[in-house]
């Protein structure tokens, strides 16, 4: 082994200890309770703004401040294809009307020859 080793010791870490790096920043604990009954106990600065929810994360759910009223699950909307869209904007009447006119349209084109199949 070389002479000049030190072993058991880290960068940054010295005989000191909290005197060498400073004091710690005074610590405040706050309490965050999911829908899912998971508590989360997060260490905030007293200086710093604590905010009134947070994620869970055990299950990724909001999480407030307040145990008596959770936070519910946010609503999440199915996914809607391009065809759920318009047919909400069009109605079956709309719907039939387009599709003559553009198979007239279409027809037209094949008879007099721009559209050949």
């Amino acid at each position: 082994m070389a002479a000049g080793a030190i072993r058991g010791s880290r960068i940054g870490s010295g005989p000191m200890g909290e005197a060498e790096r400073g004091e710690a920043a005074p610590r405040q604990s706050v309490t965050y309770f999911c829908s899912n009954d998971h508590e989360t106990v997060l260490q905030f600065s007293v200086e710093a703004e604590v905010p009134d929810s947070w994620d869970c994360p055990r299950c990724g759910m909001p999480a407030s401040r307040d145990e008596e009223n959770r936070p519910t699950a946010p609503k999440i909307e199915p996914y809607k294809t391009h065809l759920a869209y318009v047919k909400e904007r069009r109605s079956d009447a709309e719907a039939a009307e387009i599709l003559t006119e553009a198979l007239e349209t279409l027809r037209t084109k094949r008879k007099s020859g721009e559209i050949i199949f």
